[in-house]
């Protein structure tokens, strides 16, 4: 998948939010997204039933990356459908930006890619979150292999709280 992406389709759906609502701006949603420090990432078992878990990401270059080991129950469940939802925001009920991502999820195994990535996860993590980078993953010596994806949106929801309520959708193609 490309790297650069064309801006969104953003449309406020007035069904759901405060009389005199506008949509909240791409920018607006994109900077929450790459500074958010906690995702929870939906995904779905090969039976059908959901799986959710919290997890830690980056935001860059229009895509959110996560990782995860190979055996892991998100892993396995990714083998079998890369369809996700990944959302953050603002555990409150009348302030904020709570966001949901939705799209597939691809593996990253360029080297220079997980390269980079990496310097970001550490920029924004901290040195506990570095990793080396070997045969396609993610490494660390008390972790072993992690397998990177990313999750270029299809469709990203801003749900607004607090008047005025709003709900906005940004449509990518």
């Amino acid at each position: 998948m490309s790297t650069t992406q064309q801006p969104p389709t953003t449309e406020l759906d007035a069904r759901y939010s405060s009389e005199g609502a506008t949509a909240r701006s791409w920018p607006e949603v994109a900077a929450l997204l790459g500074a958010a420090p906690l995702y929870w990432l939906s995904t779905v078992r090969p039976d059908g039933r959901p799986h959710v878990t919290p997890l830690i990401g980056v935001w860059s270059q229009g895509a959110l990356h996560f990782c995860t080991g190979p055996a892991e129950r998100k892993a396995r469940n990714l083998a079998a459908n890369p369809e996700v939802v990944l959302t953050t925001g603002a555990n409150t009920l009348d302030s904020g930006l709570d966001v949901v991502v939705e799209g597939p999820a691809d593996r990253v195994t360029d080297h220079g890619r997980l390269t980079a990535l990496a310097r970001e996860w550490e920029e924004k993590y901290g040195a506990d979150w570095h990793f080396d980078v070997a045969d396609g993953s993610f490494v660390q010596a008390e972790a072993g292999h992690a397998h990177v994806f990313a999750v270029h949106p299809r469709t990203v929801f801003g749900f607004g709280k607090g008047e005025p309520y709003s709900q906005t959708r940004h449509r990518f193609s």
